[in-house]
């Protein structure tokens, strides 16, 4: 059995569609014989996925499984490996760097809370 990364995508729908576009893109662990194998698992794991529910203001909310954009195998697992790069270059640089913080500190609470109920 091998490994790979997939890109699945996803558009955001809400309502009729006025909105600005919204896409989700999600990297997934897949485990399969060959390439061939792991783009149909991901794909069906991308369609099994879809949702559709009402939002706080009634509005259906779609998330509808585009397709896999991208598909690499990953020769060998290995602690601290690198799975995904992305270069941001956000039109608000502090901005970026205060929500960075922010979601920092948030994981540093939310292990502290863990480790009090070990």
């Amino acid at each position: 059995m091998k490994w790979f990364i997939a890109k699945l995508v996803y558009q955001i729908v809400i309502g009729d569609g006025q909105h600005k576009a919204q896409f989700e893109e999600q990297l997934r662990l897949i485990a399969a014989s060959h390439q061939h194998e792991a783009c149909r698992k991901a794909r069906q794991i991308g369609k099994s996925e879809e949702q559709e529910f009402e939002n706080i203001h009634h509005q259906i909310v779609r998330w509808q499984f585009l397709d896999v954009s991208e598909l690499y195998p990953v020769e060998e697992i290995e602690d601290g490996m690198e799975l995904y790069s992305h270069i941001e270059e956000p039109d608000f640089p502090d901005s970026y760097l205060k929500l960075l913080k922010h979601k920092s500190t948030s994981i540093d609470l939310d292990i502290l809370i863990q480790d009090e109920e070990i």
